[in-house]
C-alpha cells in the first residue's frame, strides 16, 4: 500500500521579505513597464489597474498553497494529527495557517479597493500613486505575517524530516524503558541504522524499519524510551511514544531488560507496563525478555518472577481466539539476546504471526466477507469409478532426485570445514586442492618463484635466520654501550672552573645558534636592530670598517655616509655635496648654530639645488647607442612606428580587434524611472 501522508512534497515558505521580493520581480517582469502621459486616461487606468490586480493574484496563488499543501489537523488520521499536535503545538499551527488565510483576505480587499478608486484616477501622476499605495499596503501585510511564515517553515522542515509512517499497513510497534535493546532489535531484524549508545534516550523519535514475513512487507517502528511517571509531567519525546501506542493498530513488543543493566529494575518496569496497558487493548502484546546473555531467565528473584508473570497473564488477555477464550501462551513471553542474536528471528516471526492472524480475525467477521465468499465456488471432483489413480512419477525422475539428494548430503562446502576447523580466522582455505595436474600428489608442492627468469630460491641462503639472529643481538649490544656512553653532564661532579666554563660554552652555544637562525632569515625581511637591544655594542662603525676591509673594500665613505644620517637623526642638517655649494663659494646650509635670522633662510632656499633630471638624448652605458645622435634618430623612428597603430586605437602590436560580444545596451535589462547610469 501507498504511504498516504508525504511531507516532504510540501513547497518551501519563504520569510516575508523574500515573499514580498517574489511577488514585486515577478509583476515588474510579467506586466508592461512603459507609460506615457500622452496616452489616453482609460489606458493609463488600464496599465495599473492590471498591475494591482496581478501582484493580488500572486499573493494569492501563493498563500493559497501553502494553505492547502499543509495538512488540516481534523483531517487527516489521529495519529498524524495527535504526533503533530505533540511536536508542534496544535494550537499555535492553527494560528500561523489561519494569519496566513486572512492575509490572503486582507490582500483581496485591498486590491478590489484600490481598483475601484483607479477607475476614476483622472492623471498618470495620480493612477501611479494609487497602484504605489496599494502594492506598499499589500507588502506591509505580507511583513506582518512574517513570524507567522518562519514558524511554517520551521515546522515544514521538521515535518519532511518525520518518518513515512503508513498507519494502516501491517505494523509492528517496539516499547519499553529507555535502553532495554528496542533499537538493537530493529536493527537486527531491518536495514535500519537506529543509533544505538549505553545511555538512556539515545533515540529521542520514531524510526521505521521494515521487514518480510511470509511474502509479505511489514513496518517495525522503534519508539523512544518511557518513564513510569505521571501523563502531564512526560516530556516531547515520551509522547511520540504515547501516540504511535494509542493510535497505530500494531502487533506491540513489550521490552523487558531482565539483567537490569539498563539502570532499571523489574519492579520498575512492571509498573510501567501496568500504567500503559490501557494502550495494548485489542492489540496482539508480547512481553520480550531482553539480556539473557548476561541474565537468564530462570536465575532471576522469585518476586521478579512474580512481575513477569503478573505481565504475562495480562498479555494473554489480548491472545483472544475466535471463541473468546485465550489460546496458547508460547507467543506471549519470549527471551532473546540482541548481542547474540539468539531468538531474534523467533521474536519476529511470533509478533508477526499474531498480527497476521488477529487481521485475518478482523476481516472475517466484517460485513464485507459475505459479499466475497459469494463470489467463490470451490470444485471438488467426484470419484467416477473404484479404480485408484495413484501420481504417475517417472523413473528417471525418481533417480535423479535421489541422486541429488545424496550429492546434497555429501558435499561439504567452505563454509562447513571452516566451522568445523576453528571458525574464521583459523582456518585457512586450501586454494590448490581444486587444481586439475597429471599427477594429484603434485598438488602441495612448493612452487618456487620465478624473477627476471631466475628462481628466486637459487639466492636464498639457507642461514639467513641464524644470520637475522646475530645481527640482532650484535645491535643490542651497541645500542646498550651507546646507552651507557649518551648521558648528559649536569654538573653536579663537576669543580666550580669546570662550572664556569661550562656555563660559558652553554652560552656561546644558544649564541651561536641564534646567529644561525638570524641569518637562514630572508635579508630583506630582516628588521634593523634598535639601539636598545644592542646592548653589547655589536653594531659599531668600526666593526662595519673591520669587516668590509676583510673583505677587500674601501670603508671610507660608508662610514662618513653613516655618520652624516646619524647626526642629521640627532638635528643636525646633512652637509651638502660639493657640487651644490652656493655662488660665493660658502655652504648653503649651517650644520650648528642659533637660530637662523629670515635674511639667512632666504638665502639658503635659494642656494638648494634642484635634483637635475637626465635629458632624453643622454646615452646610459648598456642601452647599446654610439653617441646622443644615434638615440634621438632612434626615439624618432619608434614614434613614427607606432603612429598609426595609435590612430587605429590599438594596444600592442599583437593587438586584434575583438568585438564586444555582450553589448551593455543589450543586455543590462529594463532601467527603473530615473536611472540612466549605464548611459
Amino acid at each position: 500500500m501507498m504511504v498516504q501522508y508525504n511531507f516532504k512534497k510540501i513547497t518551501v515558505v519563504p520569510n516575508g521579505k523574500d515573499f514580498v521580493d517574489i511577488i514585486l520581480s515577478r509583476t515588474q517582469r510579467q506586466t508592461p513597464t512603459v507609460v506615457h502621459k500622452g496616452y489616453a486616461i482609460s489606458r493609463l487606468r488600464q496599465f495599473y489597474m492590471r498591475k494591482v490586480k496581478y501582484t493580488q493574484q500572486n499573493f494569492h496563488d501563493k498563500l493559497s498553497t501553502i494553505i492547502d499543501e499543509f495538512p488540516r489537523l481534523d483531517n487527516i488520521h489521529p495519529f498524524y494529527g495527535d504526533l503533530l499536535h505533540v511536536l508542534y503545538n496544535k494550537d499555535h499551527y492553527k494560528l500561523a495557517l489561519g494569519q496566513i488565510n486572512t492575509a490572503r483576505n486582507l490582500i483581496g480587499k485591498i486590491a478590489k479597493d484600490y481598483v475601484k478608486l483607479l477607475k476614476y484616477g483622472d492623471s498618470l501622476y495620480r493612477c501611479k500613486c494609487l497602484k504605489v499605495a496599494a502594492l506598499g499596503r499589500m507588502c506591509t501585510v505580507i511583513k506582518r505575517i512574517g513570524p507567522s511564515l518562519a514558524y511554517l517553515e520551521q515546522v515544514r522542515q521538521h515535518m519532511a524530516r518525520l518518518p513515512s509512517i503508513d498507519p494502516n499497513t501491517r505494523t509492528i510497534l517496539i516499547c519499553g524503558y529507555p535502553n532495554v535493546g528496542k533499537s538493537s532489535f530493529i536493527n537486527k531484524i531491518t536495514r535500519a541504522d537506529v543509533d544505538v549508545q549505553p545511555y538512556a534516550f539515545t533515540t529521542k523519535s520514531l524510526f521505521v524499519g521494515h521487514t518480510d514475513y511470509k511474502y509479505l512487507r511489514y513496518q517495525v517502528i522503534d519508539t523512544p524510551g518511557i518513564l513510569d511517571r505521571p501523563f502531564e509531567d512526560r516530556n516531547i519525546i515520551e509522547m511520540c511514544s504515547i501516540t504511535a501506542l494509542a493510535h497505530l493498530r500494531a502487533a506491540i513488543l513489550f521490552f523487558l531488560d531482565i539483567s537490569g543493566s539498563c539502570g532499571y529494575s523489574i519492579a520498575q518496569q512492571a509498573a510501567l507496563f501496568q500504567s500503559i496497558k490501557s494502550l495494548f487493548m485489542n492489540k496482539p502484546l508480547t512481553i520480550v525478555c531482553n539480556k539473557t546473555d548476561l541474565q537468564p531467565l530462570e536465575g532471576i528473584s522469585e518476586e521478579d518472577m512474580k512481575l513477569v508473570q503478573e505481565m504475562k497473564a495480562e498479555a494473554l488477555k489480548t491472545l483472544v481466539g475466535q471463541g473468546g477464550e485465550p489460546t496458547n501462551d508460547d507467543s506471549v513471553l519470549l527471551t532473546m539476546s540482541t548481542l547474540t542474536e539468539e531468538g531474534v528471528i523467533a521474536v519476529k516471526n511470533a509478533a508477526c504471526e499474531r498480527l497476521l492472524n488477529q487481521r485475518v480475525e478482523i476481516k472475517m467477521k466484517s460485513k464485507k466477507i459475505n459479499d466475497c465468499l459469494n463470489r467463490f465456488h470451490v470444485a471438488v471432483p467426484k470419484p467416477r469409478d473404484q479404480k485408484e489413480r495413484p501420481p504417475c512419477i517417472p523413473q528417471a525422475v525418481l533417480e535423479a532426485k535421489a541422486k541429488q539428494a545424496a550429492e546434497k548430503e555429501k558435499r561439504k562446502t567452505e563454509k562447513d570445514l571452516e566451522n568445523e576447523n576453528g571458525g574464521a580466522g583459523v582456518y585457512s582455505m586450501n586454494l590448490r586442492k581444486n587444481y586439475i595436474l597429471a599427477n594429484d600428489e603434485w598438488k602441495e608442492d612448493i612452487l618456487p618463484e620465478i624473477f627476471d627468469g631466475h628462481n628466486v630460491y637459487d639466492f636464498i641462503d639457507p642461514d639467513i635466520l641464524h644470520r637475522v639472529e646475530e645481527l640482532e643481538r650484535e645491535e643490542g649490544l651497541r645500542q646498550a654501550e651507546a646507552e651507557d656512553d649518551d648521558f648528559e653532564i649536569d654538573g653536579t661532579e663537576l669543580t666550580p672552573e669546570q662550572q664556569e666554563a661550562l656555563a660559558e660554552i652553554r652560552k656561546k652555544k644558544s649564541l651561536l645558534i641564534q646567529q644561525h637562525r638570524i641569518k637562514k632569515s630572508n635579508a630583506e625581511n630582516r628588521p634593523t636592530v634598535p639601539r636598545k637591544f644592542d646592548k653589547d655594542n655589536q653594531f659599531t662603525s668600526e666593526r662595519m670598517g673591520r669587516q668590509l676591509s676583510s673583505l677587500g673594500l674601501d670603508p671610507t665613505l660608508a662610514i662618513e655616509r653613516m655618520r652624516s644620517r646619524s647626526a642629521s637623526r640627532r638635528g643636525r642638517k646633512r652637509e651638502r655635496s660639493p657640487e651644490t655649494r652656493s655662488a660665493d663659494g660658502r655652504d648653503g646650509m649651517d650644520i650648528d648654530g642659533d637660530t637662523p635670522s629670515k635674511k639667512q633662510r632666504l638665502s639658503r632656499s635659494l642656494s638648494r639645488s634642484r635634483s637635475v633630471s637626465r635629458p632624453p638624448n643622454e646615452v646610459v652605458p648598456g642601452e647599446g647607442f654610439k653617441d646622443s645622435a644615434q638615440k634621438v634618430k632612434a626615439i624618432k623612428l619608434a614614434k613614427k612606428s607606432v603612429k598609426k597603430r595609435n590612430k587605429d586605437a590599438r594596444r600592442g602590436e599583437a593587438d586584434r580587434v575583438i568585438p564586444n560580444l555582450k553589448p551593455k545596451h543589450l543586455f543590462s535589462g529594463k532601467r527603473s524611472i530615473g536611472k540612466t547610469e549605464r548611459r
